[in-house]
């Protein structure tokens, strides 16, 4: 079942919520993280922001990426069956999980982060990312576990431009549907309201006041 980031953030320190913004895939990450329990291994440095669902990896920040890694925590060795694909952009704290090992910035201490990365021109098939909802946890605090929420997909400007327009014509459409089926009633119903005294005339009473006028 697919959670959001919203009905997430109640329950997680750290949330990254991978979604599909027109041609492009973009990672965006907030919250903060407890290391209370884990121990520190080393610093891992990269080119950029990656991720590679088969081997469970999800890095978000800035290029170049430099992060301390810890160990101890539990959770899902994949999200998918990709390999690695590097972000074109990306921004903020250096933030992920590596082989099941928590990165973040060096010198960390607890406060709250943020951070984005963006893969152009890539869908979650072509990244071989399974939409759903995976958590990483290392302790029971609020802020001890890393949730990666794969699958909402935003329309580009113009996909919401061209969605206004047909709601718009489906609306005019209704409108002027609705007004000939009242110009049809009317057209119908001689006593309807609005007529002249002409118009509400029966075939037969026509025939009579024509014969009168004939006269």
């Amino acid at each position: 079942m697919l959670v959001g980031l919203s009905a997430l953030s109640a329950q997680a320190g750290y949330v990254v919520d991978l979604t599909q913004v027109g041609s492009d895939v973009v990672a965006s990450g907030s919250g903060a993280i407890d290391l209370s329990g884990l121990t520190f291994l080393r610093s891992l440095g990269g080119p950029a922001s990656q991720i590679d669902p088969g081997a469970g990896i999800i890095l978000t920040g800035p290029a170049p990426f430099v992060g301390g890694q810890y160990t101890g925590i539990t959770g899902p060795t994949s999200f998918g069956g990709g390999s690695t694909a590097f972000a074109g952009s990306g921004s903020g704290d250096e933030v992920g999980i590596f082989f099941r090992v928590l990165v973040v910035p060096v010198g960390y201490s607890g406060a709250a982060l943020s951070d984005t990365a963006t893969y152009d021109s890539q869908t979650f098939s072509s990244l071989g990312a399974t939409p759903g909802t995976y958590k990483w946890t290392w302790g029971t605090g609020p802020n001890q576990n890393f949730t990666l929420v794969i699958g909402t997909v935003v329309p580009e400007p113009s996909t919401w431009a061209m969605m206004l327009l047909g709601f718009v014509g489906l609306g005019f459409m209704g409108y002027q549907s609705a007004g000939r089926g009242r110009r049809t009633t009317a057209t119908l119903d001689p006593e309807a309201p609005g007529r002249s005294a002409l118009e509400r005339m029966t075939p037969d009473t026509l025939s009579v006041y024509a014969e009168a006028l004939e006269r």
